[in-house]
């Protein structure tokens, strides 16, 4: 089950939300809540590409590529696989 978090919007940032989620027929809600996930999934796949970059692992260039077209996409995709480490 969801748990409830309450968050403070500036009456600018409302109003343009409203406006949005009515030209995209849907709630206000529904557009914070996609906004927060995609901003986690992003966070996400830095942290995960830090920690690549820590490892020493080489990479395929174009594994790499294929792999952040994906995601630029709104996929969910697994990072590629080390070609040497």
């Amino acid at each position: 089950m969801a748990e409830t978090t309450t968050i403070r919007l500036s009456p600018e940032l409302r109003t343009r939300l409203a406006r949005i989620a009515k030209e995209a027929d849907r709630s206000v809600h529904s557009l914070i809540v996609e906004a927060v996930e995609k901003y986690a999934d992003h966070e996400e796949n830095l942290r995960a590409i830090a920690q690549k970059e820590r490892s020493g692992d080489v990479y395929r260039a174009e594994d790499v590529h294929a792999w952040a077209q994906r995601v630029a996409h709104g996929e969910a995709a697994p990072f590629p696989k080390p070609w040497r480490k």
